[in-house]
C-alpha cells in the first residue's frame, strides 16, 4: 500500500492515487508546495482534508478539518471508530508499474568520453551495491529530491534532514548515524556545495576511527540552485557554476586532495562501474571513505513528477521601471501557465 511520497518530486503512482482520492489524511505534515504540487495535485473536486497536528496552526491550513492531537493516539482513535469500514484499494499495478520504471531509469546509460552521470545513476549504482543493511542518508540539494523519487523503500534505511534543507548536515549526520548503528553500513550522499559548507567532522571520524561512505557528486557548483533559477523560474544562469560564471580564476577544487587530507581514503570513480567497485570496497575500512564522481548539473531526477506545479517565490529587486515591467510580465506569464497545467 506504499505508493511512495506525493508532490513536485513525488511518484507517479503516489501522484495518480492523490488525484482521485476523495478523503486526504495528514498526519503532522504542513502540506505545503512540495507535497501538494502548490495544490495543484488534489484535483478531485469532492475531496476534503482531515489534518492531524499538535500544531492548531498547521492543523487548520487550506481549509482542513483540524484534529489537534498526537499522531498515534489520533490514529487509534479513528480506527477504532471506523469499525469494519474499509476504502477500495488502489490499483496495485500502479505501484509495481512505478518501481520497475525506477530500477530502469536508475541503470547506468551508455556514456563515452565526457559524460557525466546523472543523480539517477549514482543512486542506481548505491543501490546495486548495497543490501537492507544499509542506510542512506542525505540532506539538501539535488539529492534529497532524487532518493525520495528513486530510492526503493524496502532497500535498507533512509535517514534524511530535508525539513530545513540544511547543507552541511551530511558529513556529521553520517558520523552520527554510525555511532548510533555501528552495525549498519552508512552511505552519506552529499554534493560539492553541501560538501563545501562543512566537511571538518571528516577529521573528527578519522580521529576516532568511525567508518562510513560519502558519495560526493560533483557537478562543479550549485546546481540545484542553478536549475530552479533557469528551469523553474525561467531566469538566466547566474553565479552558480564554476563552468558558466562570468567571473574569472573560478576555483577548480580538489575533493580527493581535500578529503585525504584530513585523513579520509578519498578516491574519484571514473564511471558508475567503479563507483559500485568503490563502495564494496570501502567496508573493509576503519575510517571514512570519501568517493568523488563528476555529475551531470544540468538534469534533475526529471523523472514522475511531471504535470505538477512548484511556486517557487522570486522577489522584486529593483525600483528601476524596466526592472519591474519586466517582472510584472514574468508574474503574468508564470500565472497563464499555472492556469494551463
Amino acid at each position: 500500500m506504499n505508493f511512495g511520497a506525493s508532490g513536485v518530486d513525488g511518484s507517479a503512482a503516489a501522484n495518480a492515487v492523490s488525484e482521485n482520492a476523495d478523503l486526504v489524511i495528514g498526519v503532522g505534515t504542513r502540506f505545503q508546495d512540495f507535497t501538494t504540487g502548490s495544490w495543484a495535485l488534489f484535483k478531485n473536486p469532492a475531496r476534503r482534508l482531515v489534518s492531524i497536528n499538535v500544531a492548531a496552526y498547521d492543523a487548520v491550513k487550506h481549509g482542513a478539518v483540524p484534529l489537534v492531537a498526537d499522531a498515534k493516539v489520533a490514529l487509534e482513535k479513528i480506527g477504532a471508530a471506523m469499525g469494519d469500514h474499509a476504502a477500495s484499494a488502489p490499483d496495485a499495478k500502479l505501484r509495481t508499474d512505478w518501481l520497475d520504471a525506477v530500477t530502469a531509469h536508475c541503470q547506468p546509460r551508455k556514456g563515452g568520453e565526457g559524460y557525466r552521470p546523472l543523480d539517477a545513476e549514482v543512486i542506481g549504482a548505491v543501490q546495486r551495491a548495497t543490501g537492507e543493511n544499509a542506510v542512506a542518508m542525505c540532506a539538501a540539494g539535488t539529492m534529497p529530491g532524487a532518493l525520495k523519487l528513486l530510492w526503493q523503500p524496502s532497500q535498507g534505511g533512509y535517514h534524511m534532514e530535508y525539513g530545513f534543507s540544511c547543507m552541511g548536515y551530511e558529513i556529521a549526520g553520517a558520523m552520527g548515524l554510525k555511532l548510533a548503528a555501528p552495525s549498519r553500513e552508512v552511505i552519506c550522499f552529499v554534493g560539492d556545495g553541501s560538501y563545501m559548507m562543512a566537511n571538518s567532522e571528516l577529521a573528527t571520524a578519522v580521529m576516532r576511527r568511525v567508518p562510513f561512505t560519502v558519495v560526493l557528486t560533483d557537478n562543479r557548483g550549485y546546481g540545484c540552485i542553478n536549475r530552479l533559477q533557469t528551469l523553474v523560474c525561467g531566469g538566466p544562469s547566474f553565479n552558480n557554476l564554476y563552468e558558466t560564471c562570468n567571473v574569472e580564476d573560478q576555483p577548480q577544487i580538489d575533493y580527493v586532495a581535500h578529503a585525504a587530507s584530513m585523513g579520509a581514503h578519498a578516491v574519484k570513480a571514473a564511471d558508475i562501474a567503479s563507483l559500485e567497485a568503490e563502495i564494496a570496497h570501502a567496508r573493509g575500512r576503519d575510517r571514512p571513505t570519501v568517493i568523488v564522481i563528476e555529475t551531470n548539473p544540468a538534469e534533475g531526477p526529471g523523472f514522475g513528477e511531471a504535470g505538477h506545479w512548484w511556486d517557487v517565490a522570486v522577489p522584486a529587486v529593483s525600483d528601476r521601471e524596466g526592472v519591474r515591467a519586466a517582472y510584472a510580465a514574468y508574474l503574468e506569464n508564470r500565472m497563464q501557465q499555472r492556469l494551463v497545467d
